[in-house]
C-alpha cells in the first residue's frame, strides 16, 4: 500500500525535481553559503552548483530557456 506521500514523489516528474534542486542550491547561495559548501551539502558536483548560481544570476530564472 502507498501513501500520499510516496505517490506524490512519483508522480513528480524530473523536470520539478531538477527545479526543486535549483531552488535549494540558490536558497543556500542566498544564505550566504560557498559553492563549495552547497556542493558538500547537496552532494552534487561544483561545476553543476556554479553553472545553476551564473544561470540565475544572468537571467533570474533557472527554468529551462527555449
Amino acid at each position: 500500500m502507498q501513501t500520499a506521500s510516496t505517490n506524490i514523489c512519483e508522480r513528480m516528474g524530473r523536470s520539478q525535481e531538477s527545479m526543486n534542486s535549483s531552488m535549494v542550491q540558490i536558497g543556500c547561495y542566498l544564505s550566504n553559503k560557498s559553492i563549495h559548501e552547497i556542493s558538500l551539502l547537496l552532494n552534487i558536483p561544483r561545476s553543476t552548483v556554479n553553472g545553476i548560481i551564473t544561470e540565475w544570476k544572468q537571467l533570474g530564472t533557472t527554468a529551462t530557456q527555449p
